[in-house]
């Protein structure tokens, strides 16, 4: 489980962040929703540690990681996977290279055992037949779940995906949500994602965050999030063709 505590971040006077609190169970798909500018990234940054809050902190089950000393914090790293909305795999290294990486960074493997789990996270996102393949070799879907696959290499607790979906067709974006979901439910890590898709709301959101300038301004399940009343939510889910298509159904 992931707690979130009165998280407030501004850059040059400008508050980005105000006095956000939520709570990220395990096992669950942990979805932070909202338009372009409402602070999505920035929050995610601030939970993982690549920003630091002016208010708040982050709990990763019960450990203060945004004022931890450097044991927890590196305790805490190591139980990190994260997916980078461009994906970010380095271009001079191959897939297997690729997923290798953090294993090299953070943990005392030896060469053997690095790989037999680089093969085994790539095949449990159906890559396995590309490991050494160069990231220019692939296409988007593929590079996603080479993301995954490395995100997932350490045995990671606490799962964090940043617009997976970003740059993808429909079909493709559909299969990644449902590998996030599958690892989420099969490894019962703590997951959230960082999304504007809804799609990706409907499909997997056990939980809810919308954020808008900067403040939580409603939270629930994708059931409730239909019958919401909040205003700046109705408007942003009516901007969606999916959320049009439900409530036309829904009237018929």
């Amino acid at each position: 489980m992931i707690e979130i505590k009165n998280i407030s971040k501004s850059f040059e006077g400008r508050k980005v962040l105000d006095n956000i609190s939520g709570v990220f169970e395990k096992g669950k798909c942990s979805l932070i929703i909202g338009g372009s500018g409402t602070g999505k990234s920035v929050l995610l940054k601030c939970i993982v540690g690549l920003i630091k809050p002016d208010l708040g902190a982050a709990f990763f089950d019960g450990r203060n990681f945004t004022d931890g000393d450097a044991e927890v914090k590196r305790e805490i790293r190591q139980e990190i996977g994260m997916l980078f909305q461009g994906s970010a795999l380095f271009d001079s290294k191959t897939v297997e290279e690729n997923v290798i990486f953090p294993l090299d960074m953070l943990t005392n493997m030896s060469k053997s055992e690095k790989m037999d789990r680089v093969h085994f996270c790539l095949k449990r996102v159906g890559l396995e037949h590309a490991a050494k393949r160069m990231p220019s070799e692939i296409s988007g879907g593929m590079k996603k779940r080479v993301g995954i696959a490395r995100a997932i290499a350490l045995n990671s607790q606490y799962l964090f995906c940043d617009e997976p979906n970003s740059g993808l067709d429909p079909l493709t974006s559909i299969k990644i949500d449902e590998l996030i979901k599958e690892i989420t439910d099969e490894y019962q890590t703590t997951t959230v994602v960082v999304t504007h898709d809804m799609n990706s709301v409907m499909g997997i959101g056990d939980y809810v965050m919308f954020l808008y300038q900067g403040k939580k301004v409603w939270e629930g399940s994708k059931e409730d999030i239909l019958n919401t009343q909040e205003a700046s939510l109705q408007e942003f889910l009516f901007s969606s063709q999916l959320v049009r298509e439900m409530k036309k159904a829904v009237v018929k």
